[in-house]
Order: C-alpha cells, then sequence, then structure tokens
C-alpha cells in the first residue's frame, strides 16, 4: 500500500470520528486529551458562548489555550481574561481559581499562584478531584517550568484518596509529578497504575515510553512496546506519532516521515504543520529546499507564523555555511518565541554561531551557561560545553578553553582521565600553573596508580619553583618514577619517566650539587633511550665537571709583544 492510500485512509479515519463526536463538554475534553487544541477551542467556546456560567466548559476553553507548545503571550492574556471574568461572576469557583493559579505559575507570580491554589483546595475542602487534579497538572506537567513538584505530588496524591476515586488523568498527571522530582521509580508506578484503572488509556502508556526514551537509545526496544501499546489501544492518540516523527527525524528519514503523516492524519492542521513540512526536507539535507518551504509558510501565515521556522532557516543558512543569513533568522526566532518555549540546544546553536563573529565570546558564554543551566541531560549539558571549550582550543586560547573544560567536571558525576586531563592541561599550557595544580590533585586522588598525574604535578611545581631550591616538584617526580618502575611495560610510561629522570639530573647536578647522583639518573634514562645524544653529551660533561670542584684558576695571558717602530 502507498503512502498517498495510508494518508487517504487515515484522513477518513479522522473524518468519521470527527463526526462521531457530538458538541459537547466530553468531546472538548477529549479534544484536550488528543493535544488537538484547535478542535477543542471551537467545541468549548460554542459552549461557553450559550452557556457563559458553565465552570467547567470556561476552564477547560482556557486550558486549550494554555496547553499547546506554541500558545503565545496573547493566549496566556485571553485566557486569563477569561478566567477572571467568570470569577468575578462566581467568586467562589474553585476550579477557575485553580485555572488562574495555573497562568499565574507560567508567568512566574509563584506566591499569586499558590495563594489561589491554597484558596481553591480550602473552599472545596480538599474534597474535589477535578480541583486537585487541576492544581496538580498545573504544577507538576512536563512543561510546567515554573512548578513545584513536591506540591503536586502532595496534591494527587490528595485526589487518589477521595471516596470512589477511578481516573487515571489523575495517576498519568501524578506519574508526571514524580518523573519531574527525578523519581522514575515512583512515575512508573503511577502510569501503570493508570492502566489498572482503565486498561486502553493511551496516555499512560505514552508517558511510560517517554519515561524509558529519557534513559537512552539502549531502551529503544522497551519504549517502542509502550509506545505501539499506546497505538493499538487508542489509534487516535496523535501525541506518540508526533514524539515518533522527532525521535527518528534524525536517524531515519523515512521512518520519521511515515509517522509525520500518521501524526498529520490525527490532529489538527495549524501553523505547526507547514513548519514540519519544511523541517522534513531539512531532515533530508535538502536545506535550500527547506528555505524554500519556510519562506512559503512565513508568506502564507504573516504575523502569526510559526516562531520555529524561523529557528529552522537559520540552521538551514548554518549548513549552507551562510553565517550571516543564519545569524539574522537566529536573531528573529529568538525575538518572536516565547521564552519558555526556547529550548536549551536552541540557546547552544545560538551561541556557536554568534563564535563566527568576533566580538561575541561574552554573549556567547552566557548562552552556553543558560543551555547547560535550563537542560536535564547531563549529555546534552556536557556537549554544550565542549562546543565553547573547543572554540578556545581552536583559537589556543588554552586557559579560557580550560575555564569551560573545568565546568564539565561540575556536570559529570564520574570525570574520567581525560576530562581532568583537558581542565588541567589546559591551564598549564595557558600558563595558570595554580589552576593546573588544583586539577591534578584531583587526578591523582581519582587515579592514585596513574603515572601522569603526578608527572604533571612535578612539571607545573618545577615552572612555578623555577630555580628548585624549594624541591616542590621533588616529590610528584618521585612519586611517577615509583610507579613507572613498577610497570611491566616501559613503553607505556617512557615519556613521564624519561621526563622525571631529565628533572632529577638537573637537579641533583645544578642545586644539590651531587655528581653521582645525576648521573645515576641520567644512567636510568640511557636504559629507556640508548641513543639519545642530549643524554649522551650530558653524561660526558657531568662525569668530567664536579659540581662540589672549585672553579678552576684561569691562567694568566700572556702580554703582547711590544710593536716594533
Amino acid at each position: 500500500m502507498n503512502k498517498g492510500r495510508i494518508g487517504l485512509i487515515l484522513s477518513l479515519a479522522l473524518f468519521f470520528t470527527t463526526q462521531i463526536f457530538s458538541q459537547t463538554l466530553d468531546q472538548g475534553k477529549k479534544f484536550i486529551y488528543y493535544e488537538r487544541f484547535k478542535s477543542a477551542k471551537d467545541v468549548l467556546q460554542k459552549i461557553v458562548a450559550t452557556t457563559p456560567n458553565n465552570e467547567e466548559a470556561v476552564y477547560w476553553l482556557g486550558q486549550s489555550m494554555i496547553r499547546p507548545d506554541d500558545r503565545t503571550a496573547n493566549d496566556l492574556a485571553v485566557a486569563k481574561k477569561l478566567y477572571q471574568t467568570a470569577l468575578s461572576s462566581a467568586p467562589n469557583s474553585t476550579l477557575i481559581m485553580a485555572g488562574i493559579g495555573h497562568i499565574e505559575l507560567i508567568e512566574g507570580s509563584f506566591q499569586d499562584a499558590r495563594n489561589h491554589f491554597e484558596a481553591a483546595i480550602s473552599l472545596s475542602e480538599g474534597k474535589n478531584i477535578s480541583v486537585l487534579n487541576a492544581i496538580g497538572f498545573a504544577n507538576g506537567n512536563p512543561d510546567s517550568k515554573n512548578g513545584d513538584a513536591e506540591y503536586s505530588i502532595n496534591k494527587l496524591k490528595q485526589a487518589t484518596q477521595i471516596k470512589k476515586f477511578n481516573d487515571p488523568d489523575v495517576l498519568v498527571n501524578l506519574g508526571d509529578a514524580y518523573r519531574k522530582n527525578g523519581d522514575g521509580g515512583n512515575a512508573h508506578s503511577s502510569y501503570t497504575a493508570a492502566l489498572t484503572l482503565d486498561p486502553k488509556y493511551a496516555r499512560a502508556n505514552y508517558r511510560l515510553g517517554r519515561l524509558y526514551q529519557s534513559q537512552g537509545k539502549n531502551q529503544e526496544t522497551l519504549f517502542m512496546d509502550y509506545y505501539n501499546a499506546a497505538i493499538n489501544s487508542d489509534p487516535a492518540y496523535a501525541p506518540v506519532y508526533n514524539n515518533l516523527f522527532n525521535y527518528f527525524y534524525e536517524t531515519n528519514v523515512t521512518k520519521s516521515a511515515e509517522y509525520f503523516e500518521k501524526w498529520q492524519a490525527n490532529a489538527d492542521v495549524d501553523n505547526k504543520t507547514c513548519y514540519y513540512k519544511a523541517s522534513l526536507k531539512y531532515a533530508q539535507a535538502l536545506f535550500n529546499e527547506a528555505i524554500t518551504k519556510a519562506d512559503e509558510c512565513i508568506a502564507t501565515e504573516g504575523d502569526n507564523a510559526y516562531p520555529n521556522l524561523f529557528g529552522l532557516k537559520a540552521l538551514a543558512y548554518n549548513r549552507l555555511k551562510d553565517s550571516v543569513a543564519a545569524k539574522t533568522n537566529y536573531d528573529e526566532y529568538f525575538k518572536r518565541q516565547l521564552p519558555e518555549k526556547i529550548v536549551p540546544g536552541d540557546y547552544s546553536q545560538y551561541a556557536q554561531l554568534l563564535l563566527k563573529f568576533s566580538g561575541n565570546e561574552e554573549q556567547a558564554g552566557l548562552l552556553t551557561d543558560k543551555a547547560v543551566a535550563l537542560d536535564s541531560l547531563d549529555a546534552n549539558k556536557i556537549t554544550y560545553l565542549k562546543s565553547m571549550a573547543s572554540y578556545y582550543d581552536a583559537q589556543k586560547k588554552y586557559k579560557n578553553a580550560a575555564d569551560w573544560y573545568k565546568k564539565i567536571l561540575s556536570v559529570k558525576k564520574n570525570p574520567t582521565k581525560t576530562d581532568l586531563y583537558n581542565a588541567g592541561y589546559g591551564y598549564f599550557r595557558g600558563g595558570d600553573y595554580t589552576s593546573s595544580v588544583e586539577i591534578f590533585n584531583q587526578y591523582t586522588q581519582k587515579f592514585p596508580e596513574d603515572i601522569f598525574g603526578y608527572y604533571m604535578l612535578g612539571k607545573t611545581n618545577a615552572l612555578i619553583d623555577t630555580t628548585g631550591e624549594l624541591g616542590s616538584a621533588v616529590p610528584f617526580y618521585q612519586k611517577a618514577i615509583e610507579i613507572g618502575e613498577k610497570e611491566a611495560d616501559k613503553n607505556k610510561v617512557k615519556a613521564q619517566l624519561t621526563g622525571s629522570y631529565q628533572y632529577f639530573i638537573e637537579y641533583y647536578y645544578n642545586v644539590k650539587k651531587d655528581q653521582a647522583t645525576a648521573l645515576s639518573y641520567i644512567d636510568k634514562a640511557l636504559s629507556l633511550e640508548p641513543n639519545d645524544a642530549q643524554l649522551i653529551s650530558n653524561r660526558e660533561f657531568i662525569s668530567k665537571n664536579d659540581p662540589k670542584a672549585a672553579p678552576k684558576k684561569p691562567a694568566t695571558p700572556k702580554q703582547p709583544s711590544k710593536p716594533r717602530p
């Protein structure tokens, strides 16, 4: 069966599904469950227009405006006015109070939001499942950057204790709150409990899939099982297709396109649709075509153009090595996009683009720090930090590079030898010996049997104590030699051993005036490098010149004869 036929069948299925729905409150709520917010808004607006005092319809109409990931500041303003108008007519409407609190939370008015939440709970005596669920969702959903996960968990658990509780939506929201709080075990239990109440509740299987997908590609078999279970239980559940379109976007464009068709067949057509069509061109490396399609979308939508179109154009121009056009479109993207919708990767990519223009290092650094602060995945944070370190390495600004490598050490739970080396050696090359010593001290503490950390502490302290009089490098070179001489395969440690021996040749000859010990270290070095001309020359010199011997009195030069007339 070809894709066109598949698309036709899915479109017909959507048509008949839509016809079956009646214009009811349940239909509006169902559209929100499917994340078909435009359809939900259309249905709920009609209900509110005829029954403006319908508290539940007003609440869900506001939700249809504030839940979409492409909501605008105007959407928030309209929803807030809707709730405020309803509350002025019914001051004790607890569900509307929860809705206003949700908007205030998005706006960052934490105390105002908490006041409305607590007032709603108090007026409903903590026994209204819908109110507790609304408050729990506002605080614990994955997109709630300002929400309090602990508060969400507390209120949703309270809802589950109410007599005759049987709402799987509450349990899925509870799972989301646990996940937001870093408790994957209880998240899994909550999602599973939702399926116990309703085995066909697709959202629960979908969230289980997202839980395992967050653990990495190695869990693909497991999370795909959950996604397929969601599809099998409810083929109209659009979010799972959306997620799989994005998941396969960079690895399997063909499969991504197939999920895109299924998603669009079960989703509302909006300004994102055109964007995703353009993004598929980008995924196929058709960058000029992606730009052309994005421009068509922008021309059609005008001022309402989906902000991500400008971000997509920026990426495409960047791939075409047109940095000026890329920067212009990134600037437009950041101007149009709501701050809470800008993902960490956007800040990092923009930072890397800015570095192509001189004088932007400070701004690029601030953007990268912002990306790190916002991202929840350590792997992504490390990628952002390495991109800055690599830039400074390429510029031979080694201390700056080391500063960024050092930040990786605070992100990684278990830094490797390479992580510590990058920071420590960067400071060494950049002349910041104090910071280099600090990092290589960490290296020796973490890897006490590794020669390299002690060797670098020896080198760094030797540069601090340039005359050798303090002997601050001595214990580190001695430890390096102790470890190196125990190594069966001397080739692995030859560079560090030879370097340590060479330090002691100079140290004992020039500082300690100990000819015999200096010669013993030359012999050790020659055992590793028997043909080294410099070592051979030094041995000959030292053996003939005892540093303790009094300097020879120079011979009195003969007086020149007088010139003859």
